[in-house]
Order: C-alpha cells, then sequence, then structure tokens
C-alpha cells in the first residue's frame, strides 16, 4: 500500500514486529527515536480494525485497509480467532471479514485473542485525553512534512500511519508504553510529532 488521502502506511510483515530497538540505521535529527527500546504490553490489550481471514490465515489489520472487494490489508498475526463467536461477518470466495474491537495479549509478533471480541459499530471506547490539550501547535508546515519523510524509516514496521493537523505532526504506531513519544520529543522538540499507540492497554 501507498499514500491512502493523507495516510502514509507501512506494511506490516510477518516477521517480528516490535524487536529489542526500533530502527537499523540512525537517521539524520533521529538519532533517539531510531535507538528507542520497545517492549511488548505485559498485560491484555485492545486492538481496533478490520480482522481478514484469507484462506485460514487471519490478521487484525489496525492501519487503512485498501478499498477493494473482497478487502485488503497486512496486519497482526491473530490466534485463538473464531468466527463462530462474532456476527458482522462478510465473505468472497475464501475470504471473510469484519470490523471489531479485538481484545487480547500482544507479544510483539502475534495477537492472542483472550476476550469475545465486539463489532466496531457496537464498541463504545473511552475517549483518550487530548495530547495536545486543545492548544494548536506552531511547527512550521515544511518542517513537519520534512519529518514525516524521515518515520517510515526510523519506525519501520511499527508505524502505521502519519498526518498533519492543528500544527502538529501525528504518527500512529502499533504500541508505544511511552517511549517511542519521550524520544520523539528528545529528537524534536516537545509538542511537535504526537504518537499515537493503535493497541491500548486495558483496564
Amino acid at each position: 500500500m501507498g499514500i491512502i488521502t493523507r495516510v502514509t502506511t507501512a506494511a506490516v510483515g510477518a516477521a517480528s514486529v516490535i524487536a529489542v530497538m526500533v530502527g537499523c540505521a540512525a537517521t539524520p535529527g533521529a538519532d533517539s527515536l531510531s535507538a528507542a527500546p520497545v517492549t511488548p504490553p505485559s498485560g491484555e490489550v485492545v486492538g481496533t480494525g478490520t480482522v481478514l481471514d484469507v484462506a485460514g490465515d487471519v490478521q487484525l489489520c489496525l492501519g487503512p485497509v485498501a478499498e477493494s472487494y473482497p478487502p485488503q490489508c497486512s496486519g497482526l498475526p491473530l490466534e485463538g480467532w473464531s468466527w463462530s463467536d462474532v456476527a458482522g461477518v462478510e465473505e468472497s470466495g475464501d475470504t471473510r471479514w469484519g470490523t471489531y474491537a479485538v481484545f487480547g495479549t500482544f507479544d510483539g509478533e502475534v495477537f492472542a485473542v483472550t476476550q469475545p471480541p465486539i463489532m466496531l459499530a457496537l464498541y463504545d471506547p473511552i475517549r483518550p485525553d487530548d495530547p495536545t490539550g486543545g492548544v494548536p501547535g506552531d511547527t512550521a508546515p515544511a518542517r513537519l512534512d520534512e519529518i514525516s519523510t524521515q518515520l517510515p524509516a526510523v519506525l519501520g514496521d511499527l508505524l502505521l500511519a502519519t498526518w498533519t493537523s492543528d500544527g502538529y505532526l501525528w504518527a500512529e504506531v502499533i504500541w508505544d508504553d511511552g517511549t517511542l513519544q519521550e524520544a520523539a520529543d528528545a529528537d524534536f522538540g516537545d509538542g511537535v510529532v504526537i504518537v499515537q499507540s493503535a493497541l491500548k492497554p486495558l483496564g
């Protein structure tokens, strides 16, 4: 996948998504981020998106999905998924899919289902606090665009999407416990890059 309406995506491969370090090589201006250690969540998390099953290969796609029929995406391998437990399933040939809030554990490679999923249309998550406090950013658009071109190389498969809004560069990643946000602040300054974790801890 490439650019889909202001959103840049990075495909998630079958190899480990969360490694010991986030980047293999330093990128100018992103030394802290390229060396930031990322560890998988220790407890249960929830992820919202499309569950795509192609001939028994089941994935949870947290980022954008190609608008085709059937849809296409690359996501986290799902373990313990059962279509018999859910409604809202669509089918075409050997492909089944639907959009859900999925609860489970993530070890950096595989998402293991631990609770019954909820159809996304029926899921009412707690609205997160606005990390900007509602205050517009003051970074020049050209600078935000420059940083956005660096992040795919730095974050690799962790990065799901980037977009600019209200004077900030927003970066959605598969998982961040605050480590990536701290590194982004160190590299680019406070209030420039806002890191959002697609997986949210439960409780």
